[in-house]
């Protein structure tokens, strides 16, 4: 796991200001890699890449990068990690290559020499994001993973390609324009996050998940080619359901996850796993510590808020599989500390309130491990989420209803505050099966509102990404396959190909490289991918609760009675925070004439937003958020251009 970056200018220069231009936009991404780096450059061609390393597989020097073929024609950096380089390797010993070094970057090299870039990008499995010099063909390749695990950033500016794993590091570049996307920026507000393949910086882009890009000169306007389609990966699947009994199934699933940890434990460093106690994180560590002779390490963060602390299940499971577990407390203090540090850890503006635990318990845990297993991927593709459960089945009743009639009960919900819809289902609690408690029903029951009056699976999907009561976009959302009809793995598919990688594998990868801990994602394997779309619905979400099968997986390491509870995750209790210890930096930020200075926002609609989530009206904490973040971003990038840009802020 690294950090890469580079440029390709359209005439020849000085190899040493190459070298220092590199050198110095690889120093923005020092973080990524803080156990070395390295640059090469081609000088005549305009050409230098640059990496810094963080030492995972082979630690010696011999596996530094930027890293040459043995015959001198390629030339890569790469960031992550193949994990199935051992069986490549052998594969291609078997063919007559020779290597020097343990490292995966060498096996991939040589696959590319061998199979070329496409063929040898379909047998690896891998997280990764890598630019590869053929020297030969002069031309440069830029890949990405299939998930999109690993970022990678590209954009021409004054006739020179950028490209690198973080934005900030484009920024270094001499010719880089720092204008703002105002589409970008509405389109944050709305979602959280910047959807691909917008970039908050116009003329730059995100290199899509599953797809290469091979370019002829700094100037080509090539278009990504895919390796690797989730849609037609679905759809084949589809058409090759598993036949087997519920046990079978089970049994072969954990097989595979089994398998895809065992190759994520791989490293010459220690490792460990991260426990939030819930069903994803439980059945990594399971795995972990049933193919580990000695205790596993296991991390998990403990808040202040009684509602969203999950440490002590965490712990429950740590105790019953042996594992060595480490809690991290945190609270009010510890996020504001955070707050300034997150845009620039995050590059682009980003909301997910989850940042802050999620990079919180990166920095306790990489103080004993340089590698940390996620449980994150199993929502998306088992049906974890209340939305895979319950948003066809309201759908099915509400379809019947006339829509003025969805719109006043939709008005009805809404008047009632959340506080006081906490209030009334926490008392009902005792009646309400476990697998229907949720640990913040009013945010759930005014989200409900939104959803009621939208026709259609894909609108009523767009209204629960998005935020705001104006209408809700579906334009930024992947088109589903044909054929797949069935609500639940409609969502799935559009979570697997929206959500997952705009919102969770940038949170993870940006928490975790930020302090230079590499994250591993078991449950994003492409035979555990092809597996799970093959599995009946029925399968994953049973009567009352999701990921039916993969609990089956887990019951057989730890007891059932340890998760029975609703399902939770690394939140904070950000609405109360912002009306208490984080109330005057938001004040700060929201001030009017600042926002009138900046021309960006409209001032009266987030003026009463602001109020009415301090009156308790509504929690308007999630869009407030992303307005702050916005602002924060703002202030840590002062020579992005504002002025003249109109966004428009959710409704």
């Amino acid at each position: 796991m690294c950090g890469i970056s580079g440029f390709w200018a359209p005439t020849g220069m000085d190899a040493d200001y190459a070298r220092s231009v590199a050198g110095g936009m690889s120093r923005r991404l020092g973080h990524r890699g803080p156990d070395g780096g390295g640059v090469w450059c081609e000088a005549a061609a305009g050409l230098a890449l640059a990496h810094r390393r963080l030492a995972i597989v082979d630690l010696s020097d011999a596996a530094a990068q930027p890293m040459a073929s043995r015959c001198g024609r390629f030339v890569v950096a790469l960031n992550g990690e193949v994990y199935n380089h051992n069986q490549l390797r052998e594969m291609l010993v078997r063919r007559g290559h020779a290597f020097a070094t343990r490292s995966d970057t060498e096996v991939l090299l040589a696959g590319v020499l061998e199979w070329g870039v496409r063929h040898a990008l379909a047998r690896v499995d891998g997280m990764f994001a890598f630019a590869l010099w053929d020297a030969r063909e002069r031309t440069l390749v830029l890949a990405r993973d299939r998930f999109g695990e690993k970022p990678l950033y590209y954009g021409c500016f004054g006739g020179t390609l950028l490209f690198a794993s973080e934005l900030k590091a484009l920024r270094a570049h001499p010719a880089f324009d720092a204008r703002l996307d105002p589409e970008a920026v509405s389109r944050f507000l709305r979602h959280s996050f910047v959807p691909a393949p917008l970039c908050i910086f116009q003329g730059v882009h995100k290199l899509p998940p599953g797809s290469f890009l091979r370019l002829h000169s700094p100037g080509d306007d090539a278009a990504p080619v895919a390796y690797w389609s989730a849609a037609e990966e679905v759809q084949a699947a589809a058409a090759d359901p598993i036949r087997a009994s519920p046990t079978e199934a089970a049994a072969e699933l954990e097989r595979l996850l089994a398998a895809s940890v065992r190759l994520r434990m791989q490293a010459d460093v220690p490792a460990a796993a991260l426990l939030s106690g819930g069903i994803d994180s439980s059945t990594v560590a399971a795995l972990m510590q049933s193919q580990s002779a000695r205790p596993v390490r296991t991390f998990t963060v403990g808040l202040g808020d009684r509602h969203m602390d999950e440490s002590g299940h965490g712990q429950a499971v740590a105790r019953h599989l042996g594992t060595e577990h480490t809690e991290l407390r945190i609270g009010p203090t510890e996020a504001l500390d955070l707050i300034p540090a997150l845009p620039s850890l995050y590059d682009e503006p980003f909301a997910d309130n989850s940042q802050i635990p999620a990079h919180l318990i990166a920095v306790k845990a990489r103080e004993h491990v340089k590698v940390l297993l996620t449980g994150d991927g199993g929502d998306e593709l088992f049906g974890g989420y209340t939305r895979h459960m319950w948003l066809g089945r309201l759908w099915g009743a509400a379809r019947w209803v006339p829509p003025a009639a969805r719109r006043q009960l939709s008005r009805g919900i809404l008047r009632m505050p959340p506080g006081a819809w906490d209030a009334l289902l926490r008392r009902m609690a005792p009646v309400i099966p476990a697998p229907f408690r949720m640990r913040t029903p009013g945010d759930r029951m005014h989200k409900l509102a939104s959803v009621l009056p939208e026709l259609g699976p894909d609108a009523m999907y767009a209204r629960l990404v998005s935020h705001g009561n104006g209408p809700a976009s579906d334009e930024a959302l992947p088109a589903v396959p044909a054929g797949l009809d069935q609500w639940g793995h409609r969502l799935m598919y559009l979570d697997c190909t929206f959500f997952l990688p705009e919102d969770v594998l940038v949170k993870v990868d940006r928490a975790f490289m930020g302090v230079g801990l590499e994250p591993r994602l078991p449950f994003l394997d492409p035979a555990v991918f092809r597996f799970a779309w093959r599995l009946p619905l029925g399968l994953k979400l049973g009567a009352l609760q999701g990921k039916w099968l993969l609990r089956q997986v887990l019951y057989r390491h730890v007891p059932p009675a340890l998760f029975h509870r609703a399902k939770g995750g690394f939140g904070v209790p950000m609405a109360e925070w912002l009306r208490g210890e984080l109330r005057g930096w938001a004040e700060a930020l929201l001030d009017p004439a600042r926002l009138r200075g900046q021309g960006l926002l409209p001032v009266e609609p987030v003026r009463a937003m602001w109020d009415d989530h301090l009156a308790r009206r509504r929690n308007w904490h999630i869009g407030l958020w992303n307005v702050l973040m916005l602002q924060a971003w703002l202030d840590a990038n002062p020579g992005a251009s504002v002025r003249d840009e109109a966004a428009a802020l959710p409704a």
